[in-house]
């Protein structure tokens, strides 16, 4: 089929999909005994229910904990918070039962609201955890983004452009004091231009930026991770599949070159056999590595 991210964000992951007012968390029983939870905490002071998030806090932490943000995938046109929790369930649990605390967020979907909205949204959701960090226990100067296909794409573009203060990328009046230590990016696009369906006007990257890619490279570029890529860029831990058919991995391929290019830190797993999104991803092997890593550069 011509629109492959079309078909896995409506026929794939529809069921994930929030539709009318907010759905019951359905893993709850999946975080440790005694895991602190905080359900669709609003982090932009306005009723808008993309503006939601979810905060996980490790039971009976000692002192400030650090803190992972969670990006949802869904090609930037589907999907909740709860998504990807689904196939990552021995994952996610485990970064909370390591001392981490977690933070699953909501955004608008770029059929609600074009770029840059959905990275204000990620960076205003960053900053009201930032400001309230006494509140929840968090340590300020300890966070990481970690994110999944279009989650990955904007954890990314998170850690990558914050040390640029590109201005639109922020709402006004919220602050930028915080930093990310590191990003975990799973199959996340990198450049949107070389994407197979760039010149499909009707794409997910597209209605993300407003345009077909090769019709407004000026905007492709400006929502491509790549772009900003940098010697004071945090550390990458990226994990893509050896047989995605949807995100080809000759993205993650060159996000990790450029960053090896100007010295950053970067690992690069292909995983093989792996399709774009599930199970193959919460194996020992995979979530070792992404709790060493958070431990490493949060620890």
């Amino acid at each position: 089929m011509k629109n492959k991210w079309l078909l896995v964000a409506i026929l794939v992951l529809m069921p994930q999909m929030v539709v009318f007012g907010q759905k019951p968390n359905p893993y709850v029983n999946v975080f440790p005994k005694g895991t602190i939870i905080h359900d669709n905490v609003p982090y932009n002071n306005d009723a808008d229910p993309r503006h939601l998030l979810d905060l996980y806090l490790p039971a009976n932490a000692q002192g400030k904990v650090p803190l992972v943000i969670f990006v949802h995938g869904g090609g930037w046109i589907g999907n909740d918070k709860y998504a990807d929790m689904g196939y990552m369930k021995k994952t996610i649990a485990e970064i909370v039962s390591s001392g981490f605390a977690l933070a699953s967020i909501d955004y608008r979907l770029a059929t609600q609201a074009a770029f840059p909205a959905l990275i204000q949204d990620c960076n205003r959701a960053t900053s009201f955890l930032y400001d309230n960090a006494n509140k929840y226990g968090l340590d300020r100067t300890r966070f990481a983004v970690m994110g999944f296909s279009a989650g990955g794409h904007l954890a990314s573009l998170m850690g990558l452009a914050k040390n640029n203060n590109v201005t639109a990328f922020f709402m006004p009046k919220t602050t930028k004091a915080f930093s990310f230590k590191a990003v975990v990016d799973f199959y996340g696009p990198s450049e949107l231009i070389s994407l197979k369906s760039s010149e499909d006007p009707k794409s997910p990257e597209a209605t993300l930026i407003g345009a077909a890619p090769l019709a407004r490279p000026d905007l492709a570029k400006i929502a491509s991770p790549v772009t900003y890529v940098d010697k004071n860029d945090p550390p990458f831990l990226i994990f893509h599949g050896e047989k995605d058919n949807i995100v080809p991995n000759q993205q993650s391929k060159l996000l990790h070159g450029w960053l090896q290019a100007v010295g950053v830190p970067s690992e690069l797993i292909i995983v093989k056999d792996a399709p774009h999104f599930g199970a193959m991803y919460d194996v020992d092997e995979i979530r070792n590595k992404v709790i060493g890593f958070l431990k490493k550069h949060l620890g």
